[in-house]
């Protein structure tokens, strides 16, 4: 739980990635405890993903309001929590692997750099490496939302096949 709350904490770096990644990871988590229907943890995963969709609507590029480590700690604790109470924490990992790599390419970089001297990344978390290519803020978060809604498709297959 504390790696998983950790790596969404990680996430939030640029306007809107943690909100967004969150709000498919929770959407993806209520539609698991629904169909192990536990209907008051489908409820809390649709009412923090809601949660999240008015935080993004009122608070879309440029962010007036910063969610920080208070709000991105406990996104990432509600989403351990609905693994581990539907007892589905390996396809957790999938749904949420996004801030598993996001998490990696931080541990990553500071093995490399600690080794090494060098830098695996132009900078961590990977979504920065990102915008260091040149790529905007939005474009990353975008499509960083896209990979996040795969990696919740997949992760929601898989858990069929694990029933």
């Amino acid at each position: 739980m504390a790696g998983l709350s950790n790596a969404v904490n990680l996430t939030d770096g640029l306007d809107g990635l943690a909100g967004g990644t969150v709000l498919m990871a929770m959407l993806g988590m209520g539609m698991v405890a629904f169909r192990c229907q536990n209907l008051s943890l489908a409820i809390f995963a649709a009412s923090i993903g809601g949660a999240c969709i008015g935080f993004l609507w009122h608070n879309c590029f440029p962010a007036s309001i910063f969610m920080g480590d208070t709000g991105s700690l406990a996104l990432g604790a509600a989403f351990a929590a609905c693994a581990v109470l539907t007892k589905t924490e390996v396809t957790s990992l999938v749904m949420g692997a996004l801030f598993v790599i996001e998490a990696l390419s931080v541990i990553i970089q500071v093995a490399s750099f600690k080794a090494t001297g060098k830098r695996v990344f132009l900078m961590s978390p990977i979504h920065h490496h990102f915008e260091k290519l040149g790529w905007s803020e939005n474009k990353v978060v975008i499509r960083f939302w896209i990979i996040s809604a795969a990696f919740v498709a997949l992760g929601f297959a898989l858990y069929f096949q694990l029933r």
